[in-house]
């Protein structure tokens, strides 16, 4: 099989699923899923492998892969994205030194199985000071002189949502390795980046993670400190995935036949909110028309969308813009959301193609 993915680092695994592969399935095939890690992926043995859990909790444990697959499994559908999610647009406004250009293609849909973190933490008794959980995975990351494994927080609250899982099994096979074998976290709804995988240890936390990916890292800080001119401590943590909407179907620079055309993507709410109207416009934003919802999706996976629209010769730019009927309106520029790091991208998506009259 063709390996379609844009491969940014092989050796850490960042890759992203072509977007054309994406529109075609709304589950992503395995081999096509995106990746985003920090380090080589590990080597682990199922057999000895141990989640640790502790913290602000009443009878701390470990738990055995037996002991995981003793409790009630559970299937949730879910989309992952990434916090660098078309971050390649932000490039149009200036540079982003150190940060991978990703496009739409850093996102995927899956069908993950495991069991409830919340049935976990129904195990260890949760203290009533307790107000985040951490992850933390058993890789190996480098930072600052310092090697640690990548991890984060999230807010209890979410923790005890009935859809976090403690997942095994991705489209009812095997975790592979490169998405977290033997379990990884899946937070349904929110920035890939506290889907930590590899999972060791889970600690329960009066304030939010030490760990550098949630303390120095995933924040949104819209003014550059002149001496640290990447450093985001000051910004605001990432959690839930903004509304966004994408256009798969054509792409960039695409040469396409004069008359109409077929476009289609996705889009997805805020907090599982379902999408309620997708919009396309052929000229840049200046006429738009309804798209028809070709899959609804699910809670916490993204809406297939398309549309139908009419062209005449010339360079032409496609946009699409949703809505949940509840978050904020999409930003029709990019500066409005630029950000230091070049996180969390929602607005709206423009495509550029060159339409050439029919027959040439």
């Amino acid at each position: 099989m063709t390996d379609h993915r844009l491969i940014f680092d092989a050796e850490a695994q960042n890759t992203g699923t072509n977007t054309v592969v994406t529109a075609d399935h709304f589950l992503t095939p395995v081999d096509q899923f995106f990746t985003r890690s920090h380090g080589k992926t590990p080597t682990i043995d199922p057999r000895s492998w141990r989640l640790e859990i502790g913290g602000l909790c009443s009878q701390p444990r470990s738990f055995t892969l037996d002991d995981l697959r003793a409790l009630p499994r559970r299937t949730v559908p879910a989309t992952l994205v990434c916090a660098g999610l078309r971050r390649n647009e932000y490039l149009l406004l200036g540079p982003l030194p150190g940060e991978l250009p990703w496009g739409p293609q850093a996102a995927s849909t899956g069908e993950w199985t495991g069991v409830l973190l919340r049935d976990v933490l129904d195990l260890v008794g949760v203290s009533p000071a307790a107000r985040y959980v951490e992850f933390t995975g058993l890789d190996r990351v480098e930072r600052h002189g310092h090697t640690f494994g990548f991890g984060g927080s999230i807010d209890l609250d979410k923790a005890l949502d009935g859809d976090v899982l403690l997942a095994t099994e991705l489209n009812g096979g095997e975790l592979p390795p490169v998405h977290g074998f033997p379990v990884r976290a899946v937070v349904p709804g929110w920035i890939g980046a506290r889907s930590v995988k590899w999972l060791g240890r889970i600690a329960l936390l009066a304030e939010p993670s030490e760990n550098y990916f949630q303390r120095e890292a995933y924040r949104v800080q819209y003014t550059v400190d002149p001496a640290k001119p990447r450093d985001v401590t000051a910004g605001v943590a990432l959690s839930r995935i903004a509304v966004n909407a994408a256009i798969l179907d054509p792409v960039p620079e695409q040469e396409v036949c004069a008359g109409l055309l077929r476009v289609r993507g996705w889009a997805w709410g805020t907090a599982a909110r379902p999408v309620t109207a997708v919009e396309v416009s052929p000229n840049d934003g200046h006429d738009w028309l309804p798209a028809r919802i070709t899959n609804p999706g699910l809670g916490y996976t993204w809406t297939f969308w398309e549309a139908t629209v009419d062209l005449q010769p010339g360079r032409r730019t496609l946009v699409v813009r949703a809505t949940d009927g509840a978050s904020p309106a999409q930003s029709p520029e990019l500066r409005d959301g630029w950000n230091v790091k070049g996180y969390a991208n929602n607005a709206w998506h423009r495509v550029a193609i060159v339409v050439q009259r029919a027959g040439t």
